[in-house]
């Protein structure tokens, strides 16, 4: 057994991705709530995916609500950061929706779990978790807001700034259908998002370049 800690010992090697035992309980809860449920994922199911003690487990976490919360603030801390700089830069807005969408596509993608699929929780809806419903609401908002420049831009009427967060977020149902990141999500989701609001495409290379420009956020 590995020593995790006065009084906590592993019960095995190492077995989930992560650098530390907290890593290591949210790649374990990832896999369980979005296989398995999270009504029927118990902590003593999460504790034994990683080979852990459940009291090892309560060291990092009091409850499970406390381990889906910090699952679903990774989902949105990312691109919402992104998108905070993106506030500040100069590009076209179509330039600027076209990274957001791609950024966010990317980590959706990229996500070893399908996490997205947890926004359907019913639990979701509660008074617990409303910091995080905030946290959505602001990275909605910073789409909304693009949108709403690329719209002006042509001249068009507004209605449609709505949907470019929704079509980021089909990656969460088509990784649900398909059961894997699709190859063609991070081309044609970004140019979707500009063509529903009746913009020109061709503005890719400009969005990488961009995306590639700014030291915080990764590309």
């Amino acid at each position: 057994m590995t020593n995790l800690g006065p009084g906590r010992p592993r019960l095995e090697q190492r077995r989930r991705h992560g650098q530390t035992p907290r890593a290591e309980i949210l790649d374990a809860a990832g896999e369980l709530f979005t296989t398995k449920g999270y009504a029927n994922t118990s902590t003593r199911a999460v504790a034994d995916a990683v080979g852990i003690r459940q009291a090892s487990l309560y060291h990092h976490f009091a409850a499970k609500d406390d381990i889906l919360d910090a699952l679903l603030a990774e989902t949105v801390a990312g691109p919402l950061e992104f998108a905070e700089w993106l506030a500040d830069s100069p590009a076209p807005a179509a330039v600027r929706l076209y990274a957001l969408a791609l950024f966010d596509v990317r980590q959706l993608c990229a996500a070893r779990w399908n996490l997205g699929a947890l926004y359907l929780l019913p639990e979701l809806r509660t008074e617990r978790f409303a910091a995080f419903r905030l946290r959505r609401d602001e990275l909605r908002g910073h789409y909304e807001e693009l949108a709403r420049l690329v719209l002006a831009d042509l001249g068009a009427a507004l209605g449609a700034e709505v949907l470019p967060f929704r079509l980021v977020e089909t990656v969460i149902n088509i990784r649900s259908d398909e059961g894997a990141a699709p190859e063609y999500a991070e081309h044609t989701i970004p140019e979707a998002v500009l063509r529903v609001l009746g913009a020109e495409g061709g503005v890719r290379a400009e969005a990488v370049a961009l995306l590639e420009s700014l030291a915080g956020p990764r590309a």
